[in-house]
């Protein structure tokens, strides 16, 4: 029998479930402790989306159909970062901002 379309917002759920679980077990695994602020902010937002299905509720901090919003998505970059031992990335740098190249300029011919 044919199933009924994927629950989309169901599936973003579990992602962001698993990505949190999975920053988690990568820090406990390589021995890193982190801080008091981002176990806390991890089990708030596990919680969170267990309970709501998403992490916020202001539509001006994300898109609705997210279960993280863009500044919780990018802290959890940053944590799972830190848990690989990477090097820290700033927001701005996380985001993709921040390598602005200069136009070159236009070859202009005098007359």
């Amino acid at each position: 029998m044919k199933q009924g379309l994927p629950d989309r917002k169901a599936a973003a759920k579990r992602a962001a479930l698993n990505a949190l679980r999975r920053a988690r077990r990568i820090a406990a695994r390589a021995g890193i402790e982190l801080s008091a602020w981002e176990g806390e902010f991890l089990g708030s937002v596990e919680d969170r989306l267990k309970t709501y299905g998403r992490a916020f509720a202001d539509p001006d901090k994300g898109a609705l159909q997210q279960p993280l919003s863009a500044l919780q998505a990018v802290k959890l970059k940053e944590i799972t970062a830190k848990a690989k031992g990477e090097t820290p990335q700033t927001a701005a740098k996380a985001a993709g901002r921040g390598r602005f190249k200069p136009r070159k300029p236009l070859n202009t011919k005098s007359s």
